[in-house]
């Protein structure tokens, strides 16, 4: 188990990187093998002294890379270490607007169709793991807390309600890194305009949520597509007052 103790004040990205890179030194080294469960988040956060959002930056930034797969309510656990052929979308590569555009713009393909997927198939308990991620959002968004969490909770319940593994993986594999706000500083943080933001995107993932309740797949592809395409629009129109 991992004791150094370290300094919570340091900057929360170089602390995201320390973890990371721990945690990928005990899998290279075999100190964690594969199919082995990493620590929970509290135990992470006892043993590094930090905190829960550095530990699940690092988890995703393991996931990204190939190292663990998220269960979801399970855990996560160590996979093999990837070769340089297996497809990576790494949270460090994502450096620029047009990155994020580019992954937004592949998510909206691949969960147009989980989305159509997850209406037809769906359970009653799908449902409420959805519900409840909503439930979060809108918590975490009334104490101004960070929403990124619940965001890629809902994304995740969806992929799982397809009942096909590798929309799950998929998820899995990209992480809540890849959700754009977490990436970037939208609209210079501007509290307003965040929280009209995130009421926006409230409001699109409650239209996805009905969809698949009334198990109507071509509504939920549309939501899901109009979704991700309006998180495509504002990113856009935030580029194009960069560069102006």
């Amino acid at each position: 188990m991992i004791n150094e103790k370290r300094n919570v004040r340091r900057r929360t990205q170089s602390l995201t990187q320390e973890v990371a890179q721990e945690l990928t030194e005990m899998i290279q080294s075999g100190k964690l093998k594969r199919g082995d469960r990493l620590p929970t988040e509290s135990e992470l956060i006892e043993q590094m002294q930090v905190s829960r959002t550095v530990v699940r930056e690092a988890i995703s930034h393991l996931q990204a890379h190939g190292l663990i797969e998220t269960r979801h309510g399970i855990g996560s656990f160590v996979l093999d270490t990837p070769t340089s052929l297996n497809f990576r979308i790494a949270p460090e590569s994502l450096e620029t607007l047009h990155d994020i555009i580019d992954v937004l713009e592949l998510r909206q393909s691949l969960e147009s169709a989980a989305a159509s997927m997850a209406a037809l198939r769906r359970t009653d308990l799908d449902l409420e793991v959805m519900k409840k991620a909503l439930e979060n959002f809108q918590f975490a968004l009334s104490k101004k807390e960070n929403t990124a969490d619940s965001d890629f909770e809902f994304h995740l319940a969806i992929a799982q309600a397809t009942k096909n593994k590798y929309f799950t993986k998929f998820m899995s594999y990209l992480g809540q890194a890849v959700i754009p706000r977490t990436r970037i500083k939208i609209q210079n943080n501007n509290p307003k305009m965040m929280k009209d933001y995130l009421n926006r995107v409230h409001d699109e993932h409650l239209n996805i949520y009905q969809a698949i309740q009334s198990q109507d797949p071509v509504l939920a592809s549309s939501a899901m597509q109009i979704h991700l395409n309006n998180s495509i629009q504002r990113l856009k129109a935030t580029l194009s007052q960069k560069e102006s």
